[in-house]
């Protein structure tokens, strides 16, 4: 392997304003299971999966951060608030939606099955008999603390994906139609989780002033085929809101990191408008998504984030098919240099650690400029 002459965050820095980095800069998303199972491939722990696992959901992530810097992967340290609010019951989050684990057999997903908002009829009735939590529920005194000693990484605090909790408040078929129904209720909602996400975002930046470089502002809009919400929802619902954010991040000197899965195609433009700087996860197998129109379209207003398929190649495919995408995202998406590889979205333990390895070591190999 060539000689690496840049930290993680200077890598990062580099792809975001366009200037020439070492190599191509490398990020890793999984799940729980998945890195219990590339930790124990890489020897890291002979521990059982299952200890693993515990270990990390309990917040110890030495083994993680082994396996990710034996790799070379280039990764985000998160800064979150500690909550201090009032006693949640079991299972139930802040905004008093109830979840169940469910197990897919590789792994473990918490669903939400119950949705607080889901029959209230007007804003009147929300008003009266719902309470939305304080930002004040957030205690912000040890974000320093979480960041120091990660000085040579990016650092990720605040931002916002607001239509994700509705979605879990009023249940996710009632959520897609109060767009047309009950358009007031939504508005509503709305206005109440992005001022909490911009509170809290405030509060992060306040912690750690100028060293926030990525800010998360996120919404799911895409299909595997098209759009779940039409054009004109996103843009009177989403987008006003999410520029807030925006314009929040920005001013403080942060890029914006956008999720948007699946074929959201036709809302790219309006994104790029509002000001997002980085696209994820292109997920290049969804219906009009190809990687070679979405860099001719975009690649030299946006950096393009993810791209190895999630979908097919890292769980099914042969490591031969793994490095072949690899090679052929850095020859498409690297042209012109806006592009971080990384999985398309949380790697699943169904797929074999050896296909993680696999996509890691070709960009090592291949993502030299």
């Amino acid at each position: 392997m060539a000689k690496e002459t840049m930290t993680p965050r200077e890598r990062w820095l580099a792809v975001l304003t366009r200037q020439r980095p070492d190599r191509v800069p490398i990020d890793y998303w999984a799940t729980t299971e998945a890195s219990a199972k590339l930790i124990r491939h890489l020897g890291l722990s002979h521990q059982s999966e299952r200890r693993i696992i515990a270990d990390l959901d309990r917040g110890d992530r030495e083994l993680l951060e082994e396996a990710l810097n034996l790799l070379h992967i280039d990764f985000v340290v998160h800064a979150t608030p500690r909550y201090e609010g009032p006693k949640l019951p079991e299972h139930t989050d802040v905004f008093g939606c109830r979840y169940q684990d469910v197990d897919y057999g590789t792994g473990i997903y918490s669903e939400c099955v119950y949705h607080p908002l889901a029959t209230y009829r007007s804003v009147d009735e929300i008003e009266r008999n719902y309470i939305w939590p304080d930002p004040d529920f957030w205690v912000y005194d040890d974000i320093a603390q979480q960041v120091r000693g990660y000085e040579t990484h990016p650092i990720r605090g605040g931002g916002s994906e607001p239509f994700l909790i509705y979605k879990n408040l009023r249940g996710q078929e009632q959520a897609l139609m109060d767009l047309v129904l009950n358009p007031e209720i939504v508005h509503y909602c709305l206005d109440k989780l992005f001022d909490l996400a911009y509170e809290n975002t405030v509060r992060i930046f306040e912690q750690i002033p100028g060293q926030v470089m990525l800010t998360y502002v996120a919404e799911d809009m895409g299909g595997q085929d098209d759009l779940m919400i039409s054009p004109a929802h996103i843009r009177e619902f989403l987008v006003p809101r999410m520029k807030r954010m925006i314009d929040l991040s920005h001013e403080a000197g942060a890029f914006v990191f956008h999720h948007n899965d699946g074929n959201c195609r036709r809302i790219i433009p309006d994104m790029i408008e509002a000001g997002i700087d980085i696209l994820n996860p292109i997920q290049w197998r969804s219906n009009n998504m190809d990687r070679e129109s979405l860099n001719r379209d975009f690649g030299d207003q946006v950096v393009f984030h993810g791209a190895v398929d999630n979908q097919y190649t890292l769980p099914f495919g042969t490591i031969d098919e793994v490095r072949q995408e690899v090679m052929d995202n850095l020859r498409v998406l690297g042209d012109g240099g806006g592009y971080i590889l990384a999985p398309c979205h949380n790697i699943q333990a169904v797929g074999p650690a050896e296909n993680v390895v696999a996509m890691y070591h070709a960009c090592l190999e291949y993502g030299w400029y």
